[in-house]
């Protein structure tokens, strides 16, 4: 009696010189497949269902990589953690082999479909072989953009190929004496292309090594500047970064990529490679309103969709600004001055401080509840969009605060929720 033949599986990889580490495709998993150390982030086989949750939203296309493997030699966690570059593809002879199939790990990955069809298959609920897999993870935001942003243009540059930038400035945007060092860094491209939108990222390539020896790699910084450039008409952008000096637990750690780019002084040159991003963009037609949420350097998209619309007011791009802005005390804030010279009639913006000496604890999502009418009567209008951008936790914070108000001014939420995601408007970049 013959033995029977071996499993093939299309293995779910995750290409380590493609991927710029922002979390994305880990936050989206939801079956917990997708891990990471401080080098890598990997898919563990034996864990993987390929629903395909975390295909759409990643910025770079890293995630949309394949390979066919026997089940019993799948590449392990600890291997891929030691990659540097993606295998290639091993001779396996599907004619002599058993194709998995099915909910499990092993199951066969559409790879007939084409990367910008794998939402689409998602969303059916179902496999290459006609076999249900698991719901996709309902994540908080879009996963497309809204329908008049502009056509964004993504992976001009990668790790092989970087741009090189010129800093053109690097001033601090926060008060000396605080413990938030944050600088506004301005990069020149010269003659090199390198079209960016709002809401989109860069990576920054710095220079040396890590502890294994190996070049770090990238770090993504979102853009902090309008399509024409921080400066008009010139062929720059510019970014928002904090001096890293400690890690999430307060143990001092310095920031390779942050600390390199916060010392840098005009005239240096860096290495940059992207744009990334294809959904956390802005509208672009009249009468669209824009409600921001935001803390820190998170407040890079916030100021360049608002200069955009400060730009090209009354050329027909209006709509109501909105925006929540956090940090821990007033001298903390980046960009507190500039800020407080826009006009009232062009931008709504209200301050949340959860520091400040003598005062309760106030943060973006309790600004939210307090001016409930006014965000409830924006989200009432279909043409409002909705962006947050700032650290992980507050993410449920503010769907919270977003929950309440619905209850507390007649909306439903949980249907506007939907509306908002299907169709472009509501968006979440954390970190």
């Amino acid at each position: 009696m013959n033995a029977p033949l071996p499993e093939i599986i299309n293995q779910h990889l995750i290409d380590p010189e493609i991927c710029i580490r922002c979390n994305t495709c880990e936050d989206t998993c939801p079956v917990d497949a997708i891990t990471h150390d401080s080098r890598n982030y990997v898919v563990d086989a034996s864990i993987c269902n390929l629903c395909m949750a975390c295909v759409p939203p990643c910025p770079t296309g890293s995630i949309d990589n394949w390979r066919k493997v026997i089940r019993v030699e799948a590449y392990s966690v600890q291997e891929q953690l030691g990659w540097d570059v993606l295998p290639e593809q091993k001779d396996v002879a599907a004619g002599d082999l058993t194709v998995a199939s099915g909910t499990e790990a092993a199951g066969a990955a559409p790879e007939a479909l084409a990367s910008g069809q794998i939402a689409a298959y998602a969303a059916s609920g179902s496999t290459a072989v006609g076999t249900p897999v698991a719901p996709v993870h309902t994540v908080a935001g879009a996963t497309v953009p809204p329908w008049s942003a502009a056509h964004p243009y993504v992976n001009l540059y990668g790790p092989r190929n970087p741009v090189t930038a010129t800093v053109a400035g690097n001033f601090r945007v926060t008060e000396l004496g605080t413990d938030s060092d944050t600088h506004h860094i301005v990069l020149d491209f010269g003659a090199l292309p390198f079209p960016v939108l709002e809401g989109q990222s860069l990576g920054i390539l710095p220079p040396g090594t890590d502890a294994q020896g190996r070049a770090h790699h990238a770090r993504q910084y979102s853009i902090a500047s309008p399509r024409d450039g921080e400066r008009a008409g010139y062929n720059n952008v510019s970014l928002t970064v904090k001096r890293v000096l400690e890690d999430h637990q307060g143990q001092p750690v310095r920031g390779v990529a942050s600390n390199y780019l916060c010392d840098l002084k005009k005239g240096d040159t860096v290495q940059v490679i992207g744009p990334f991003g294809s959904s956390f963009l802005m509208p672009n037609h009249n009468g669209s309103n824009i409600i921001m949420v935001c803390t820190g350097t998170g407040s890079a998209p916030m100021r360049a969709m608002t200069e955009r619309r400060r730009r090209q007011r009354g050329r027909g791009e209006d709509g109501q600004l909105m925006l929540f802005f956090g940090a821990r005390t007033q001298q903390e804030l980046p960009y507190f001055g500039p800020l407080g010279n826009l006009p009232r009639d062009f931008i709504d913006i209200e301050f949340a401080y959860s520091r400040t000496p003598g005062k309760p604890r106030r943060y973006v999502q309790d600004a939210m509840r307090e001016r409930a009418a006014d965000v409830a009567a924006l989200l009432r209008d279909a043409n409002t969009c909705l962006y947050v951008c700032g650290l992980k936790g507050m993410e449920q914070g503010v769907l919270e605060a977003l929950s309440e108000i619905g209850q507390s001014q007649g909306l439903d939420w949980p249907a506007l929720h939907e509306t908002m995601k299907r169709e472009g408007r509501l968006h979440f970049e954390t970190y």
